[in-house]
């Protein structure tokens, strides 16, 4: 019986399969170096284009900032004017006030009483007099209280001296209103209430 050697062949066999595994494996490396690199370059494309509509979003951010500053500025601007305009309207109310506080003295002082010095503080006023008798003093007070322009009479003192024969000394306190509307600039106010101000 003849005999053939079969190794030559499994040797042959054996590198062929060493080979086709190097080529399937180099191969496969090929394929997942080239799956990575497509990969990488997609999540860098989604990356940058991401990085790009932040820096829009910022951009527009600052533009929204500066915008609202620049509302604010000009609410500020606004509110500004408007008190001034308030200040001036009140002062244009005003300047006659005075001249109706004077006018009032002379109005409601009765009979029998003079005013030796008026003196202004804020809106307060000190007033300084002679008076034949304190029931003099209390009707002043008493027409000062329902008068238009003056207010919250305080009695201070009244006294008697020597220097003056022709009655008694008195100082008392008053409060000027203001702020008035212009139906109370007017005269329109109802008898008995009291004077509008307003806030």
């Amino acid at each position: 019986m003849p005999r053939i050697n079969l190794l030559p062949w499994r040797e042959q066999q054996r590198t062929e399969r060493k080979k086709a595994f190097g080529v399937g494996m180099l191969a496969a490396a090929i394929g997942a170096a080239v799956v990575a690199g497509a990969a990488f370059l997609l999540v860098n494309q989604m990356i940058d284009a991401q990085a790009a509509r932040n820096a829009r979003l910022q951009t527009e951010i600052k533009v929204v900032d500066r915008q609202i500053e620049e509302i604010n500025s000009l609410e500020q601007q606004k509110q500004q004017f408007i008190a001034r305009m308030n200040i001036i309207a009140k002062l244009q109310r005003s300047r006659p006030e005075i001249v109706h506080v004077f006018d009032t003295f002379v109005k409601t002082i009765p009979d029998g009483t003079y005013l030796t010095a008026i003196k202004q503080e804020d809106q307060k006023f000190k007033i300084q007099g002679v008076a034949q008798s304190s029931t003099r003093v209390s009707a002043f007070m008493r027409a000062l209280d329902a008068s238009q322009w003056l207010k919250e009479p305080e009695l201070e003192v009244v006294e008697t001296t020597k220097n003056n024969a022709q009655g008694n000394d008195f100082t008392l306190y008053a409060k000027q209103v203001t702020s008035l509307t212009d139906d109370d600039v007017a005269g329109k106010k109802k008898p008995g209430a009291a004077p509008r101000r307003t806030p």
